[in-house]
């Protein structure tokens, strides 16, 4: 029985023969990737208006009349024309002084527990022109534009 066990063992080790592992290829000589193109750049201090280009900046600002019925309808139009106005004054400051924002996020045991983002803008906006105001459903739009030039604007 011992020896029906071992020539069946020694069969099948022969049959199956050693296995060999397959080669891995030669790795490439040399790889070629292809280098991006530069990227077009801007220095902090290089104006980006020039004398002869002015520019124009469009914006919508949206502001909604106050729901407490301490005031009339009249006021809730006016109201809410304002503060599209508001908007657009932001929208603006954004685009030309652009958003500073800050993040601060607490971890306690490998969780976040709090995240606070707060985003503002420096700037002062005047002359700004009121272009079209259209209000529905107590939604007021109002679209502003600015024209601005090289010699307004200060660094």
């Amino acid at each position: 029985m011992k020896t029906a066990i071992f020539s069946l063992l020694a069969l099948t080790v022969l049959f199956t023969g050693c296995t060999k592992q397959p080669e891995c290829p030669p790795p490439p000589k040399e790889l070629k990737t292809p280098t991006p193109p530069p990227k077009a750049t801007v220095k902090a201090d290089t104006p980006v208006l020039t004398q002869h280009k002015p520019v124009r900046i469009t914006v919508v600002g949206q502001g909604v009349a106050p729901c407490t019925g301490s005031c009339s309808p009249e006021q809730a139009l006016v109201l809410a024309k304002r503060a599209a106005i508001v908007d657009g004054y932001r929208l603006i400051a954004e685009k030309v002084k652009g958003v500073y924002v800050q993040g601060r996020d607490y971890v306690h045991n490998m969780m976040i527990k709090s995240s606070k983002v707060r985003t503002f803008v420096d700037a002062n906006i005047r002359n700004a022109n009121i272009i079209d105001t259209l209000y529905k459903d107590g939604l007021c739009e109002v679209e502003m534009e600015i024209t601005l030039n090289y010699s307004q604007l200060s660094y």
